[in-house]
């Protein structure tokens, strides 16, 4: 059941390359996410970068690069040691492309872009759950963005969104913090 699933989804730190899963099923658990997320005008302006193997190592060495030092590099080596990360970006292009075509709502694309690409990672965060992975979200942009685009040969009018490595779950999250949910909900009848 999806309740029980986003119960068990947690933001998870220590993580390894070594799951269960093949690369097969890994990249079909991807692409069938990004086909299925609805997005406005069913726009498609979601990009799924999935790196993993030697991609995914170079990449966070990248990322580290980017920072010139004044990130601990064992932060970044804790992302490296996933067994990979999906890079999350907007095609701007997409986009653009909606804000002419319906003037009238031109202002409203970009936010429903971000919209649509929050849905896509939480998503994808809980169907890797499902299967029995970790994932973390990390948000190093812009700082990360030429040398990400670089590194996989990007478009220039894709917009990086957020990072998400994940791999097996080598130590589970700590206790999750309740609250007073009625302090963020209104119920109206």
């Amino acid at each position: 059941m999806i309740t029980d699933v986003l119960k068990k989804r947690r933001t998870i730190y220590a993580l390894s390359k070594n799951i269960d899963l093949k690369q097969e099923e890994v990249e079909a658990i991807v692409k069938d996410t990004v086909e299925l997320v609805p997005d406005a005008f069913n726009m498609r302006s979601q990009r799924v970068v999935l790196a993993t193997g030697a991609k995914q190592d170079e990449l966070w060495d990248k990322i580290y690069d980017a920072f010139e030092g004044t990130g601990a590099r064992e932060k970044f080596d804790g992302f490296k040691a996933a067994y990979g990360t999906d890079l999350y970006y907007i095609d701007e292009y997409v986009v653009k492309g909606l804000q002419d075509a319906f003037p009238l709502y031109a202002a409203n694309f970009p936010v429903w872009a971000q919209q649509s690409n929050g849905m896509l990672q939480f998503t994808l965060w809980n169907r890797f759950t499902e299967a029995g992975l970790g994932a973390n979200i990390q948000h190093y942009n812009p700082v990360i963005d030429d040398a990400v685009r670089t590194l996989f040969d990007l478009p220039e009018n894709w917009t990086l969104v957020a990072q998400m490595p994940f791999g097996k779950i080598e130590a589970e999250a700590g206790e999750k913090q309740g609250e007073d949910v009625n302090e963020r909900v209104i119920i109206a009848k």
